[in-house]
């Protein structure tokens, strides 16, 4: 009688992958602060009006890391003068791997971001602080909202577009 055996490497390979997903580390990747009007901000009256713009960036730096940076940028002006424009990059490596090809882009797109949130919020309030000006309670994100309505105007787009294609297919025969 013979006895079958399979080795640990024969094993493992026939395993299925765990999903990983863990933080290495985070950091202020840019910061840019300008108050172009200078002290004659503070020497008036000023009704602001908040414009903020947010943008995530990934980039695969090797096999199972990535660096996700979360970019917000805040312009505060009255009327046509601006009062102040902050621009924060705060950025992350995080290893994940072991995740399908859609879901490990969801979590480049919501989770990273979600996590380097915070940070960036609080780089912004202490630099807005020490310029002397009120802190400025950026409300919280839902990434996961965002990251569905982009998945569904990319889909809407690949419709329409398909649909611009097929129509000019029936209009050259």
């Amino acid at each position: 009688m013979t006895e079958e055996t399979t080795t640990a490497p024969e094993a493992a390979a026939d395993a299925p992958v765990e999903p990983k997903f863990a933080v290495q580390r985070i950091y202020l990747k840019d910061l840019s602060f300008e108050t172009p009007q200078g002290a004659a901000a503070f020497q008036k009256q000023w009704q602001p009006k908040v414009n903020q713009d947010l943008n995530t960036k990934s980039t695969k730096i090797e096999d199972g890391v990535f660096e996700v940076a979360l970019r917000i940028t805040i312009t505060v002006s009255d009327g046509e003068e601006t009062i102040y424009l902050i621009e924060a990059e705060q950025a992350g490596l995080f290893t994940i791997s072991g995740f399908p090809d859609q879901q490990l882009t969801q979590v480049i797109n919501t989770t990273c971001p979600a996590m380097l949130f915070p940070y960036a919020r609080e780089a912004i309030d202490n630099t807005l602080t020490k310029g002397s000006f009120p802190p400025l309670m950026i409300p919280p994100i839902n990434f996961d909202a965002l990251f569905a309505s982009a998945v569904q105007q990319a889909q809407a787009k690949a419709a329409e577009s398909e649909g611009a294609s097929k129509v000019d297919e029936d209009t050259t025969h």
